[in-house]
């Protein structure tokens, strides 16, 4: 079993389904779990539920993300805070939501990572860095013009992170997961014209779990992938594989 001994690991979007998984797993782990959020009182739930310890900010804003992270030393961040936005084509796309979803899941994940690593690298013990990207950023999806846009910067921000940082020890990936089947999801995913055709251009023709994604994620961070950085692995059945 892994074992993370202690070591601080900071997860955002902790409140989500695969944020609240990911950091079950981690205190499961004995990893020092801090998680962090803009809903406090969703984050206190998790708090004891785990033990976590807890931390609100808001991700679209650097002062609040400066504010929260300054001094908070770390040994490993998961991003995972995202932003869905809407369904829509590029035709018919709302540039103020696209804006608020690129602001979310590119913009925030990079102003956590610039000020995590700066712990990282003033301790001189490396750490790991996992971004929670999507399957949407790896093929085009119809109606995800904006999410897929948002995740495929991500997925660039992971690679020139893990470039950047690898001198440092600091190892950056990412996870690119297909569909978790939540109550916030299954608006669209669960439609059946657009659930049936889906799963059946998907090898394993089913949906994942929470714990599914959480898993690889925990890896990633642990020291058993001490040499793999820079990489966006598909946790999706193997749908981006055709």
């Amino acid at each position: 079993m892994t074992d993370f001994d202690g070591r601080t690991v900071l997860v955002t979007g902790a409140s989500g389904g695969i944020g609240g998984a990911t950091v079950r797993a981690l205190v499961a782990a004995h990893a020092d779990v801090i998680a962090a959020g803009r809903s406090a009182t969703a984050l206190d739930q998790l708090a004891a539920e785990t033990g976590c310890r807890t931390l609100t900010f808001d991700l679209t804003s650097e002062e609040s993300v400066r504010g929260a992270l300054e001094g908070v030393d770390v040994y490993g961040v998961v991003n995972c805070g995202g932003f869905g936005g809407e369904i829509a084509t590029p035709m018919e796309t709302d540039i103020e939501v696209f804006d608020q979803v690129i602001a979310t899941n590119a913009r925030g994940a990079l102003l956590v990572i610039k000020y995590t690593s700066a712990s990282m690298i003033r301790l001189g013990r490396g750490g790991a860095i996992v971004n929670v990207s999507s399957q949407a950023s790896l093929v085009a999806l119809r109606g995800h013009i904006s999410y897929g846009s948002s995740k495929a910067a991500l997925d660039n921000i992971t690679r020139v992170s893990a470039l950047e940082l690898g001198q440092y020890g600091i190892r950056v990936n990412g996870v690119n997961p297909t569909v978790v089947m939540t109550p916030m999801s299954a608006w669209y995913w669960g439609r059946e014209d657009v659930q049936g055709p889906f799963l059946a251009a998907m090898p394993l023709g089913r949906w994942a779990t929470e714990d599914e994604i959480a898993a690889p994620i925990v890896f990633l961070l642990s020291d058993g992938a001490s040499m793999i950085t820079g990489v966006s692995l598909p946790v999706d059945g193997g749908f981006t594989s055709q």
